[in-house]
């Protein structure tokens, strides 16, 4: 009878919302104001979200926002940009079904899903905040995932929320978590990749004197396509969705001007700029580099082959044949974020 009911279940929310998978019960679900204005008496820190492609920046934003007094910042709790996402919680159709029943006289006739999924990552965020005495509280996860879906995952719970995008230099970008993969994950890479990170450790300088790729032919236009992707989606529905609460930046002028860049991030989120020692403590953050520092230390040989963090590293390793694929997938988004003034590079 059980498995029969569970049918049953199913088979009825698929005429309410179309699709019976997990994910798509979860986001059709949207929070209302009369729920974030409940949901705010409990836990009422104002919000904000750092979106990414991956090796783009945020975690270096991050560790800058959080020097504010008033702002914490932590990373990767993925609620709205990689599988399992927040919805996870609510999206069992007998949890869902349990959260919507009208029986159930605590929902006062309609879905908690949203207030559910709400309230237990509000709790998350600002246990971490009240902790660091914190009055602002964000999240920063890398998108590149799910790319534009995050953000329509996002509005659906967070609707009040700022979110933040930073885009980096796609060659840039894809070189970096190219070295990353080689780095954290050697055991997941492709025989060909395998083979590029052995010749890495083993005779670098055919990669610094541009004379081999350090991808495959496959792998750089995947890549390209995939910064395309998440640049475009995430950009265009940041604005649409968000419009004045959505900032996008570029991690170049970050590392060019550090203090206009904060001044800018910091008024965005609606805390002040005059605080005693806060730019001591933005050149003191600045100073440090743990990931390239905890890179170097994992992998030496492989962490070496580009300069960490710095602007322009692809132009060491880039071989005349990565920049025509690159170009050709990635070059009109490079012109659009100002990377590029024209194809001639």
């Amino acid at each position: 009878m059980d498995r029969v009911y569970q049918r049953f279940t199913l088979a009825a929310r698929a005429l309410r919302y179309g699709d019976v998978r997990p994910h798509a019960i979860a986001s059709s679900t949207q929070i209302n104001e009369q729920e974030i204005q409940e949901v705010k008496r409990f836990f009422p820190m104002d919000k904000f979200f750092i979106f990414g492609h991956a090796r783009s920046g945020t975690t270096l934003l991050a560790r800058l926002i959080r020097v504010h007094p008033e702002i914490h910042c932590n990373w990767q709790a993925h609620f709205f940009t990689r599988p399992p996402f927040l919805s996870s919680l609510v999206s069992n159709p007998e949890v869902s079904e349990w959260l919507s029943r009208k029986s159930n006289r605590w929902n006062r006739g309609y879905d908690l899903s949203p207030v559910v999924m709400r309230a237990a990552s509000d709790f998350i965020l600002e246990r971490e905040a009240v902790r660091a005495g914190k009055t602002v509280v964000g999240d920063k996860s890398p998108n590149n995932l799910v790319n534009g879906d995050a953000v329509n995952r996002l509005v659906g719970i967070y609707p009040d929320a700022k979110l933040i995008f930073i885009v980096r230099d796609g060659r840039d970008a894809v070189l970096s978590h190219q070295i990353q993969k080689f780095i954290d994950l050697p055991d997941q890479l492709s025989a060909q990749d395998s083979a590029i990170r052995r010749s890495i450790i083993n005779a670098p300088e055919q990669f610094l004197s541009e004379k081999r790729s350090i991808f495959t032919p496959a792998g750089l236009h995947k890549a390209a396509n995939d910064w395309v992707k998440n640049v475009s989606e995430t950009d265009h529905l940041g604005e649409k969705i968000y419009a004045e609460s959505y900032l996008s930046l570029r991690f170049e002028d970050i590392v060019k001007d550090p203090d206009a860049s904060l001044d800018r991030i910091w008024n965005f989120l609606g805390v002040g700029t005059a605080q005693p020692g806060l730019k001591n403590a933005l050149d003191q953050e600045l100073s440090q580099n743990p990931d390239a520092d905890w890179q170097r230390e994992k992998q030496q040989p492989v962490a070496n082959v580009i300069r960490k963090g710095l602007p322009g590293s692809w132009r060491d390793i880039f071989t005349a044949e990565d920049i025509r694929s690159f170009k050709a997938v990635a070059g009109d988004t490079l012109i659009e974020w100002g990377y590029e003034e024209d194809m001639d590079w």
